[in-house]
């Protein structure tokens, strides 16, 4: 295995990997839009007990977009480093690629 300079999510992480430059790069991505879901998901429910009216001028529209308000939350804050869950996903990721290479008898 050779070492990977891989960017997560806010900074470089090294990584020993036999992967592909491009099959990491994808994890990578996945990684990083899992991580945002999960942090919309966590951020949802501190926005339901807004009262529309107050937060952003009310109505229906304002409920109809708030959650994607939020999701675009959880996506600058995955892209800005997040809460580490992308990295972890991301070391995952590249280990069950890799077993499965092995298994397979992959270079």
């Amino acid at each position: 295995m050779t070492p990977s300079h891989v960017m997560t999510t806010g900074h470089v992480m090294e990584l020993a990997t036999t992967l592909p430059p491009r099959d990491v790069a994808a994890a990578r991505d996945a990684a990083q839009k899992f991580e945002a879901h999960a942090l919309g998901a966590l951020l949802q429910p501190m926005f339901e007990t807004l009262s529309a009216r107050h937060a952003f001028g009310g109505g229906t529209a304002e409920e109809m977009w708030r959650p994607m308000l939020v999701a675009e939350f959880g996506k600058v804050m995955a892209a800005s480093g997040g809460i580490g869950l992308a990295d972890a996903v991301l070391r995952q990721m590249l280990a069950r690629q890799e077993a499965a290479q092995a298994e397979a008898g992959l270079p």
